[in-house]
């Protein structure tokens, strides 16, 4: 089933749409007035911190990959800035307020229905708080990069193992 089969009417007409091929795809297109949509990719924005040669992992309390560890991350929301949305996500997830230092990498490709199409994974440092878990996550904590639990997602396995 494609991505966009739950697009039934055209928002700014209310025709039935069709499916035509447009750019390269076959995308709904009105037959009315026009419109055709475009799917936006989601993205979702991710931290890795380091202290004392270990990272700081959360254990996410949601499926998918309920129970496994990944970086705090989150998705951007519309006109929020990618780095302030990842270190958003990170105070949400554990308490920790951040300072975004660099982008360590984007890494393309959705791995379930609901998930992010790109991840832009930033660097950052801890600038207070206390880690404690909250949102998404039920458990947060450091870990040796030689002992790391069951990762989650793709991105995640990317950054800590370079697979």
């Amino acid at each position: 089933m494609a991505r966009d089969s739950y697009i039934k009417f055209c928002p700014r007409c209310a025709t039935e749409v069709m499916r035509e091929e447009k750019f390269g795809m076959v995308r709904p297109v009105c037959p009315q007035c026009g419109w055709i949509y475009f799917m936006d990719p989601k993205v979702a924005a991710a931290v890795l911190i380091e202290r004392d040669d270990r990272v700081l992992l959360v254990r996410r309390v949601n499926e998918p990959f309920r129970g496994l560890w990944t970086l705090p991350a989150g998705f951007v929301n519309g006109n929020e800035d990618p780095a302030e949305a990842a270190a958003r996500e990170c105070l949400e997830e554990t308490g920790l307020s951040v300072r975004i230092t660099r982008v360590m990498d984007v890494i393309a490709g959705r791995e379930h229905e609901r998930g992010a199409d790109f991840v832009i994974v930033y660097h950052a440092e801890v600038l207070r708080g206390n880690l404690t878990p909250a949102d998404d996550a039920d458990a947060a904590e450091w870990f040796a990069r030689d002992d790391l639990p069951p990762l989650a997602f793709k991105a995640t396995q990317k950054v800590l193992l370079g697979k």
